[in-house]
């Protein structure tokens, strides 16, 4: 192989391990690419006449590279990182919901409507009228138990505020 070919791959192949960390980050590909530029450039003054050695020192100075300064590259240009609670009883629980059909404390055929869907619910006490606000406390099996936001009696008077207990 020519020496001039060997140093061209080198230059071009550092330019394009560079570029490909911007497709697939992760602090790798640019180390590599990084040690090709260099090695090319070695070679390109003169400094590396050998393709042996040439190719160990390129092996050598990426191996290196990438112990050295990936855990700095890690740390301080951190991908970005979002999370969600898979745990949808965790996230409903507070929730304010609208009595769809009445609800009452003994059996499940009270319904609300809970994103977007009408679910089964039960109170913690009481009679819950249709289309009065709850706030959804827990789930037992497929049934949500609900206790009234706050409840008027026919007097106007407050029987509940769930707020302040």
């Amino acid at each position: 192989m020519d020496s001039e070919i060997l140093t061209w791959i080198f230059l071009i192949g550092g330019i394009l391990l560079i570029l490909l960390e911007a497709v697939l980050p992760g602090g790798v590909a640019i180390l590599l690419g990084l040690s090709g530029l260099g090695v090319g450039i070695l070679r390109y003054f003169g400094f590396l006449e050998d393709p042996l050695t040439a190719t160990f020192i390129w092996l050598f100075s990426s191996i290196v590279m990438t112990i050295a300064i990936r855990p700095f590259i890690n740390k301080y240009f951190k991908g970005e990182s979002s999370y969600k609670l898979a745990d949808e009883d965790f996230e409903a629980m507070d929730q304010v919901v609208e009595v769809t059909e009445p609800i009452n404390e003994f059996n499940n055929d009270g319904r609300i409507r809970f994103q977007g869907i009408s679910w089964q619910a039960r109170s913690l006490e009481g009679d819950i009228p249709a289309g009065v606000q709850v706030r959804i406390k827990y789930r037992d099996n497929t049934t949500w138990i609900v206790e009234p936001v706050d409840l008027i009696d026919q007097t106007g008077h407050q029987l509940k505020d769930s707020n302040r207990n």
